[in-house]
């Protein structure tokens, strides 16, 4: 395990998504105990750590990001002690530990929001509001997950906000004794062992103080009217306010306390505030150490896209750090997001040569080293809120969250029992066993290209130049102390050559040619040039 104080930086962070990742205790459900018996797994992949998602008590409305016990494991997934082996494990195996804080909203089943709607000694610890004299709430706020974003509390006479799930009170962290309480939840933690946090929603953490309308969004004719009444706003007052900085502030300066710890945020917001937002997070020395947008997780797929989002991060925020990745547990996996732009072990062959080549930390979601595609689901299959709510339109989270497929046994080795969420053939035609087994597949393939990035300083730490290169070619240089490295990569199905650039192939190429004075990228294909 690298232990410098900056072994974030140009890290790689494998997210595990604990509910699928392996069921120990024959429940179908995924837990602590079960990572640990895979942990080798993930070390041997190349990664320097893993971000788990919330393992908090919870009553399981959002899957955990509705916390009702900041200071405790829920018993899906085991004990205090299971939580203490499990660090223990993975610190044996050079591996780092970051878990998911959800500190913008709890659950509705807190005893903090049970004291505060009985305007207790925590009365002002969540966001309050009365109704206008009509009794409509008190602004046009809308919740991520559709509808109004304020729910009326008769026992207390006014609404509370809630950006997401109604049973997931917003937390009011303009009051300083909320931020004080949440930084014993961090301090509770980092004392454990942990070794970052992953924050989610981090943009939502405080509201206008006038409690202001929105405005309304301007109307996206390709997708009008959206499924959620929540993109129908800018949402310039419900979140993404100036004084969240001073919170993150006190949040860098509590975990510099302790050595080689790390702060990483999630920031959602449209393309061009969430870019501004990252890089305001991360400037200098005293707020996070990284963060990360949904501009890599979407739809867009174009060298001009990729371009933009890293230049106008490096542009905003030279001195700011970002983490990139293509999937994770919000979105659908990009293999199947990407699906018209090549075949499916082409796109993640690709896909993670050019991850490993962007400056900044990546990120990769549990399954992705396998080329795993997105399951199709049924509706009465589903558990995601949205996707229940918003059926058909939107199908939810669940495609990307069904379990690790880990051989061709029933339950696909996952579990003894029938899991919370299904494995179906097309995804357990993608198991590790098989790949294993295979040395060309996209497991083997995953491994060498992440032994590649970590073996170089350039890929790792080095600065980024961009090529004026034709589409669908994106093509840049890195660049560290004198030395440099030509990354190029086709993301088109069809072959493209180029002109030579100068240099040899190096690295492990993906169907590529060097030779007559040309370069041809085949189907996907990537090259380094050294």
């Amino acid at each position: 395990m690298r232990q410098d104080s900056e072994w974030w930086r140009g890290a790689v962070i494998y997210q595990i998504y604990p509910r699928s990742f392996q069921d120990s205790d024959g429940d179908g459900i995924g837990d602590l105990k079960g990572i640990v018996d895979r942990l080798e797994h993930v070390a041997k992949l190349g990664a320097d750590a893993v971000w788990l998602s919330p393992i908090n008590r919870s009553p399981m409305e959002d899957m955990g990001y509705d916390v009702s016990d900041y200071y405790d494991i829920d018993p899906l997934f085991g004990t205090l002690a299971d939580f203490d082996a499990l660090l223990a494990r993975a610190h044996e195996l050079g591996l780092r530990v970051i878990i998911d804080q959800v500190l913008s909203h709890s659950s509705d089943r807190h005893p903090w929001f049970a004291d505060s709607r009985q305007r207790g000694a925590k009365a002002d610890w969540y966001v309050w509001a009365d109704p206008k004299p009509d009794g409509s709430p008190p602004n046009n706020w809308q919740s991520n997950f559709g509808g109004s974003a304020w729910e009326w509390a008769p026992g207390r006479g006014q609404y509370y906000l809630h950006n997401f799930l109604i049973s997931q009170p917003d937390l009011n962290l303009r009051n300083p004794e909320v931020q004080d309480e949440l930084l014993r939840v961090l301090r509770f933690w980092l004392d454990r062992g942990v070794d970052g946090f992953r924050l989610d929603a981090a943009n939502s953490y405080i509201q206008d103080a006038l409690l202001r309308d929105n405005p309304p969004a301007t109307p996206d004719t390709n997708r009008w009217p959206p499924v959620s009444t929540y993109d129908m706003q800018e949402h310039d007052h419900d979140k993404s306010q100036p004084e969240t900085v001073g919170f993150l502030k006190r949040m860098r300066a509590l975990t510099d306390e302790y050595e080689g710890r790390c702060l990483i945020a999630e920031v959602g917001d449209t393309p061009a505030r969430a870019l501004r937002l990252m890089a305001d997070y991360t400037a200098g020395s005293d707020r996070l150490h990284m963060a990360y947008s949904f501009d890599m997780l979407g739809p867009p797929f174009s060298p001009a896209h990729f371009r933009k989002i890293i230049t106008d991060f490096f542009t905003a925020a030279p001195d700011g750090w970002p983490s990139w990745s293509f999937s994770n547990h919000d979105v659908m996996r990009h293999v199947s997001r990407w699906a018209e732009f090549g075949t499916t072990d082409a796109l993640a062959r690709m896909a993670i040569a050019m991850l490993a080549s962007f400056e900044g930390t990546i990120g990769i979601y549990q399954g992705e080293e396998l080329g795993q595609t997105e399951t199709s689901l049924l509706y009465e299959e589903l558990t995601d809120p949205p996707g229940i709510r918003f059926w058909p339109e939107n199908k939810g989270r669940d495609g990307c969250r069904t379990p690790m497929v880990w051989d061709d046994s029933a339950n696909a080795g996952f579990s003894a029992v029938k899991p919370w969420l299904p494995v179906k053939a097309p995804q357990a035609a993608h198991n590790v066993a098989m790949e294993e087994a295979d040395p060309g597949s996209v497991l083997h393939h995953y491994r060498k290209v992440l032994a590649f990035r970590r073996g170089s300083d350039v890929l790792r730490l080095g600065r980024t130049e961009f090529l004026d290169l034709p589409a669908p070619v994106l093509g840049f240089r890195r660049i560290l102390d004198g030395e440099s490295l030509i990354c190029l990569f086709n993301l088109g199905p069809e072959p493209v050559t180029l002109p030579a650039l100068p240099g040899a192939l190096t690295g492990p190429v993906v169907a590529a040619d060097l030779s007559g004075g040309r370069i041809t990228l085949g189907p996907n294909g990537a090259a380094w040039l050294v």
